[in-house]
């Protein structure tokens, strides 16, 4: 059982996870730097502990660690960032969630209960974002029926489920399902918490550069129930 009441997923075998994992723990902790990872921590709100890797250096180590691998199942992706997870270090988050972003399109809707674990999960804004908008986007596109589930988590009190749900169609342009988009905002418009409303804007915005006219149209029609932030970020390029 998990600090949030959660029971975490099962962790799936996976010769290909074992191989990455091995090799991602040799790369990465010879390059750590103890000075530079009190700093990374504290920017991040000690949410959790660093290595110290710099991100240049660390994508680079990444390249030497998936090199001449061979292409993951979904079940290989499940397994790589549940272990990867279990490793306290954020750079081994970062890893993850850079891999299901780039293999996402071999994994199939079963991928999702795993990609809410990683959400609330040692949650915060940078592993957050780019599940949301590069792993649990792609699975809805590619399976509209859960969308259904998008519906549940932008009910749910854990705010960065509700924040994946605001984010997750990001990059989907004239795809976007504007009566969702819209709903999420106007359903979750009176939250007080600035990452919710942070969300809000930036969702909004994303969607401007699709349809200007229908989301000026919406925010003027909610400015009412938007908060002042959601507004002016909606509207940063208009």
């Amino acid at each position: 059982m998990l600090s949030n009441g959660e029971r975490p997923p099962e962790v799936p075998r996976s010769d290909l996870a074992d191989t990455l994992l091995e090799r991602l723990t040799g790369t990465y902790a010879p390059a750590a730097d103890p000075e530079r990872a009190r700093a990374m921590a504290a920017y991040m709100k000690d949410v959790a502990p660093f290595l110290g890797i710099p991100t240049p250096q660390r994508r680079e180590l990444s390249r030497t660690v998936t090199k001449d691998t061979p292409k993951p199942s979904g079940t290989d992706c499940a397994a790589l960032a549940l272990r990867c997870w279990l490793l306290p270090e954020r750079e081994y988050h970062y890893f993850a969630v850079d891999y299901l972003r780039r293999h996402v399109a071999l994994c199939s809707s079963a991928l999702l209960p795993v990609v809410r674990h990683l959400i609330v999960t040692v949650p915060w804004w940078d592993t957050v974002d780019l599940l949301a908008a590069h792993t649990a986007g792609p699975l809805v596109a590619a399976d509209p029926g859960l969308a259904a589930v998008m519906d549940e988590w932008i009910e749910d009190e854990n705010l960065w489920l509700a924040r994946t749900a605001l984010l997750h169609q990001l990059r989907f342009k004239s795809a976007t399902d504007t009566g969702r988009l819209f709903g999420y905002c106007r359903r979750q418009a009176g939250h007080p918490d600035f990452f919710l409303r942070k969300a809000i804007g930036w969702a909004l915005r994303e969607y401007a550069k699709t349809d200007p006219g229908a989301v000026r149209a919406f925010v003027e029609a909610e400015r009412d129930t938007l908060s002042p932030l959601s507004v002016r970020e909606a509207l940063k390029h208009l």
